[in-house]
């Protein structure tokens, strides 16, 4: 018995030493329960309590998307909620940043109409696009989007420009300042604190990165329309209405309309001023836009000067006598002078109206794209030869080019 016991009473020993032993451990396990429990609460409250943040946060977004007016730590911010890890966004969230920077704009010209019983005033309406790129009222758009309002065109007096933004207000713009040859503008507005574009580098493009083009398609009746599409090639020369321009090519659908507007990288960055697309039957997804770095230093000229500085300026306007008219009314083939303009290097050379402008700088012209590449090789202050054409005979006058204003 006693060693049945003594067993007995050995083994309730052993259990007691494991039982305080299990109790150690068990003790031990409990802690650790109760704490994952803790931050399981903690961590559910902070969770809910960010949730109803971020639910708050969104709501004023919201709010402030329909407004678009955000301070500029908000927009800070904002965007930096918009980023991705990898610093692409998304096209809903590229076009939450930069739609509010893209103005609707109307150019308002009246021109006489005269009929059977006097005259009257007939008034044309265009629309087009512009970016918004100064907290105080700078606008950059393309030149034909708003050339009659400027001063060297006949129309201007009776031309006015309204602006559009994306929160529905409206104001009345100045120009101050166009380029023809780039097709490049600038406009201002009296309003202050703007949502303001954020530049990109074009430079860094590359053929097949996303693209998307913000602007106003057909006019203000579609205002802040998006599309999508990628970057479809870079350095395309594209000739418009006698000018050459070095583009990007997008897929991106651009309409008449959307002229003045951006084209923005992955980034939200505008990289291209949006000008042309090829509108010929069976063609689509044929759209140009302005190399960012190719505009800046001309819109900054434009904003100081008004113009671009140092651009060599003859003076005169024209029309090209071709060869069908040149057998036609015995002329030389060339640029026949319709006008001269007081002061110009063309003036001051000695060049008249009724001229048959027929080489300059030792090269022949025979239409007016000719002579606007011989004058890129030049600067305004240069002086060149020039051979026209006068009753018959043909005279070598020295011209000085004056600068383009």
């Amino acid at each position: 018995m006693f060693d049945d016991y003594g067993f007995i009473n050995y083994e309730i020993s052993k259990r007691r030493r494991i039982r305080k032993a299990g109790s150690f451990f068990g003790t031990a396990a409990l802690v650790v329960v109760c704490c994952l429990l803790t931050g399981f609460i903690t961590g559910g409250a902070i969770y809910f309590k960010l949730s109803d943040e971020i639910r708050e946060l969104k709501s004023i977004q919201a709010d402030q998307s329909d407004n678009y007016i955000l301070s500029e730590s908000d927009m800070a911010i904002e965007n930096v909620l918009l980023l991705a890890s990898d610093g692409e966004m998304s096209v809903k969230n590229i076009a939450k940043k930069v739609g509010p920077s893209i103005v609707g704009i109307r150019m308002v010209t009246k021109s006489p109409r005269y009929w059977y019983y006097g005259d009257e005033m007939t008034e044309s309406n265009f629309e087009g696009s512009g970016v918004i790129i100064s907290k105080d009222g700078y606008i950059m758009t393309n030149y034909h989007v708003v050339q009659y309002a400027d001063p060297k065109n006949a129309l201007s007096k009776n031309t006015t420009l309204e602006v559009f933004l994306p929160d529905k207000r409206q104001a009345e713009a100045k120009f101050i300042g166009g380029d023809s040859k780039s097709d490049l503008a600038v406009i201002k507005i009296n309003l202050k604190n703007l949502p303001v574009a954020t530049l990109g580098d074009s430079d860094e493009l590359e053929v097949g990165e996303l693209a998307v083009a913000i602007g106003n398609p057909l006019g203000l009746e579609f205002q802040g329309t998006v599309t999508v599409g990628v970057i479809s090639a870079l350095n395309r020369t594209v000739s418009i209405n006698d000018k050459t321009l070095n583009l990007i090519q997008t897929d991106a659908a651009i309409n008449p309309g959307n002229s003045g507007g951006a084209l923005v990288n992955s980034k939200g960055e505008v990289i291209g001023i949006n000008t042309a697309k090829i509108s010929v039957s069976g063609v689509e997804g044929l759209g140009f836009a302005i190399p960012i770095n190719d505009a800046k230093p001309i819109i900054d000229q434009l904003i100081m000067f008004g113009y671009v500085k140092g651009r060599p300026f003859i003076g005169i306007s024209g029309r090209e006598i071709t060869e069908q008219i040149s057998r036609q009314y015995g002329l030389p083939v060339g640029i026949y002078v319709l006008e001269v303009v007081s002061g110009s290097g063309a003036e001051k050379a000695g060049i008249k109206i009724g001229d048959v402008l027929v080489s300059i700088a030792g090269k022949e012209v025979r239409t007016m794209t000719e002579l606007d590449k011989i004058k890129e090789n030049y600067k305004a202050g240069d002086t060149v030869s020039v051979v026209v054409a006068r009753n018959g005979k043909k005279i070598t006058l020295s011209l000085t080019f004056t600068e383009e204003q």
